[in-house]
C-alpha cells in the first residue's frame, strides 16, 4: 500500500510515517517511480509506534524496544527490551517526581499571594469606607 492508504488504515499522518521511516521505525520499499510501498504488517507496525510515543517513549528508545516485534522469540531481545522500558518508566518517575515539587513550591507561592491579596482588599475596603 502506498503512504496515503498507510495513513487512512493508522490514522497517522503521512508526515509522522516518513518521520518514522527516517528513524528506522519503519520501512518501505520503493517503486521505480520513488513512490513508498508498505506490507500490510506495517499498520500494525504503526499502531505499536503510536503507542510506545503515547507513553512518553522517544525515537530512539522505540527503535531500542521494536526488535523485539522482529525477533519475538530471542529471549536476548526481549530483556533488552523490558530493560528499556524499565528505564523509560523511571525516567517517567523521576519527571513526576520533579513536576510534583514545582507544582508544591507554586502552591507555597500562591498561598502567600492569597494572603496578599485578602490583606490588600481589606486595606482597600477600609480606605473605601467613610469614616
Amino acid at each position: 500500500m502506498r503512504i496515503g492508504e498507510l495513513s487512512k488504515r493508522t490514522g497517522v499522518s503521512p508526515r509522522s510515517l516518513r518521520y518514522y521511516e527516517e528513524q528506522g521505525l519503519l520501512t518501505s520499499s520503493r517503486s521505480d517511480a520513488g513512490q513508498r510501498h508498505y506490507s500490510d504488517a506495517e499498520v500494525d507496525r504503526v499502531s505499536l509506534i503510536r503507542q510506545l510515543f503515547d507513553a512518553g517513549m522517544p525515537s530512539r528508545v522505540i527503535a531500542t524496544v521494536l526488535p523485539c516485534v522482529d525477533l519475538p522469540d530471542d529471549l536476548g531481545v526481549a530483556e533488552e527490551t523490558y530493560a528499556a522500558m524499565m528505564r523509560e518508566r523511571d525516567r517517567i518517575d523521576a519527571d513526576i517526581a520533579q513536576l510534583t515539587e514545582e507544582r508544591d513550591a507554586l502552591d507555597a507561592l500562591m498561598r502567600i499571594n492569597s494572603r496578599h491579596r485578602a490583606k490588600l482588599s481589606r486595606s482597600s475596603a477600609q480606605v473605601a469606607q467613610p469614616a
